[in-house]
């Protein structure tokens, strides 16, 4: 189709151009590559996770989170590269992912207080309530000093207390 399509010429002003798929087979790059589902990103696992801290940076968190999805099969121990995935997913709304990867942080490490906040935070999404004011107030006990740990716990208790009435 591209081939196609630059013997034709370029594509009229106004109207699109060739389409980076055609029907016949995987997508294609700007350049013409096949694009298979199998390939890795250019570059390790640290530039993978920077550039995903730089999508998510620039409001563009599926993307990240397919990105940390990488880095996270190549790194599962990297604390830094799951709470970023933790995170991609609940900025994307998939928030019962999010969920299950801020709840394995936790399990790694019951103190942390960002993963049980990042945790309420999904689960508040997800409509899970109760999940959400069990992990909003351990984050909120663990670091007082938050002012929107404690927002957070009030807006969930508030939304509890409607939906029981």
């Amino acid at each position: 189709m591209i081939v196609e399509a630059a013997r034709r010429g370029p594509a009229p002003r106004g109207r699109p151009g060739p389409s980076l798929h055609d029907a016949t087979g995987p997508p294609r790059t700007r350049k013409g590559a096949r694009v298979t589902e199998e390939r890795a990103p250019e570059g390790g696992v640290y530039e993978w996770y920077q550039r995903g801290m730089q999508l998510l940076a620039d409001r563009h968190p599926a993307a990240a989170a397919t990105l940390l999805v990488r880095a996270a099969e190549a790194e599962p121990a990297s604390r830094s590269i799951r709470e970023a995935l933790a995170r991609a997913y609940y900025d994307a709304g998939q928030y019962a992912e999010s969920m299950d990867v801020f709840t394995s942080l936790i399990a790694v490490s019951p103190t942390d207080d960002y993963a049980h906040f990042g945790l309420g935070l999904a689960a508040s999404r997800a409509g899970e309530l109760s999940i959400a004011a069990e992990h909003l107030a351990l984050a909120v006990a663990m670091r007082p000093d938050l002012g929107h740990y404690a927002r957070a716990l009030r807006g969930v208790r508030a939304r509890q207390s409607a939906e029981s009435t």
